[in-house]
Order: structure tokens, then C-alpha cells, then sequence
């Protein structure tokens, strides 16, 4: 599925979901509206915080029909990826920071099967994928530091996923532009004007007593499409 402006793609964070039923938490946000479902795999090394490994995403593969969306915040990386791609993984990112070759890491990924993604950290700049451009498939946008649910949205991350916009048109390929932090039907009208494509919400969904309704709000906060010019020439 593509994404335009005024139709972003939403993918529930399954941080946010009670951990005691993983299963049925993915089934409900596909039932809700959702187009992925987002997998934070965190390693206590990389990040702060510790989720779940491929154990469990092979174990979800089979409760939704959604492709799963794993961003990986661990690091090596790379000894990880093929067991991630084995247990159901559709799109694997990475960070630069996480291994010393972002270019064979997303050979690699690739090699698999997989969409390849690249994250950007608050402190990363868009430098950092600029050289890999035709290998990836998704850049993502942190829009608070890696680590934790529930954070504040950074407005000081604006201006790049606009740059990145810029850099995305310019290449000409179809690379999804996926924000993630602080998503909210408040926060989310802002990275779609700067050219987002997929928000990724965890604590906006998982949180609210109605998930459809949720995603609703948040895919209805995008900014109107530009009137079409006129076929007719006024004269």
C-alpha cells in the first residue's frame, strides 16, 4: 500500500499494547484501520529499555494479516536481521549508529526479501543516508529519543523531515517518509506538512478506549490536498 498526503499511512507502535496479549492487540488495530503494525525491538544496550526479539514477532506472524513493520534498536544488527526476516519481519531499519556498514546492512536486508529502512535519530543528520539512498525503502524520522514510549514530540525535527522530503523528491524513488514520537492527532497535522507519509503511533492509539476511532483522528488531521489547477484556460 502507498501512501500520498492525504492519505498517510498509520502503524499502531506495539509498545504501547498490553504486553499479556500481544496476539489480539495486533488483530484489533487491523480490525481498527490500521495499514502496518510497528515493532520496537529494543536491547537494553542500544536503547535504554528492553522489548522482545524475533521469538515474538514470529509468534504475532500469525494474528494479523498487516505487514510488520521492525525497527530494530539494538546493536550489532546485523547477527539479527536474517532471524528477523525468518520470523515474519516485512520492512527491518536500522540506525547508522548500530554497525559500521550501513551499506552492507541494507544489502542485506534486501538480499532478504525485506524493505530496507534507515532511522534517524534526534542528533542524526540526513547526511547519514544520503550515500544509501538506493538502497533504502523507508527513512524514518525520530521525533523523540529512542528508548521509551509516551515522550514529548520534538518540534526541532521539523525542518528535517522536510529536508528529507526534499532529498526523497529529488532522487525520484518511492522511499516512505515515516514519523515516529509524539504522534497525536495534535502533532501529526505538523510532519504531514512538512511531507511525511507514515505515522507511527503508539501511546495515541494503544491508549484510546476506541483504536478505530484513534486512527481515524490521527489519518483526518491531515492537511487538505492543493486545489487542482483548472483544465480550462479561463479564456
Amino acid at each position: 500500500m502507498t501512501a500520498s498526503p492525504t492519505r498517510p499511512l498509520i502503524a499502531p507502535s506495539l509498545l504501547a499494547a498490553d504486553f499479556s496479549r500481544l496476539g489480539e492487540e495486533a488483530a484489533a488495530v487491523e480490525r481498527a484501520g490500521a495499514d502496518w503494525l510497528h515493532l520496537d525491538v529494543m536491547d537494553g544496550h542500544f536503547v535504554p529499555n528492553i522489548t522482545f526479539g524475533p521469538l515474538v514477532v514470529k509468534a504475532l506472524r500469525p494474528h494479523t494479516r498487516l505487514p510488520l513493520d521492525a525497527h530494530l534498536m539494538i546493536a550489532p544488527a546485523d547477527p539479527y536481521i536474517a532471524a528477523f526476516a525468518e520470523a515474519g519481519a516485512d520492512h527491518i531499519s536500522v540506525h547508522p549508529e548500530a554497525g559500521p556498514h550501513l551499506h552492507r546492512t541494507l544489502q542485506l536486508i534486501r538480499s532478504l526479501g525485506k524493505k530496507a529502512g534507515v532511522v534517524l535519530n534526534p542528533a542524526t543528520p540526513i547526511e547519514a543516508v544520503v550515500n544509501v539512498l538506493d538502497l533504502t525503502d523507508l527513512i524514518m524520522v525520530m521525533t523523540v529519543n529512542p528508548g521509551f514510549g509516551g515522550q514529548a514530540f520534538l518540534s526541532s525535527q521539523l525542518a528535517k523531515i522536510a529536508a528529507l522530503r526534499e532529498l526523497i523528491d529529488a532522487s525520484g524513488r518511492d522511499i516512505i517518509l515515516q514519523i515516529d514520537g509524539g504522534i497525536t492527532a495534535k502533532t501529526a497535522p505538523q510532519v504531514l506538512a512538512a511531507g511525511a507519509t507514515c505515522l507511527i503511533a503508539g501511546t495515541a492509539i494503544y491508549g484510546a478506549p476506541d483504536y478505530a476511532g484513534a486512527i481515524a483522528a490521527i489519518r483526518a488531521s491531515a492537511p487538505p490536498a492543493p486545489p487542482e489547477l483548472s483544465a480550462s484556460s479561463g479564456g
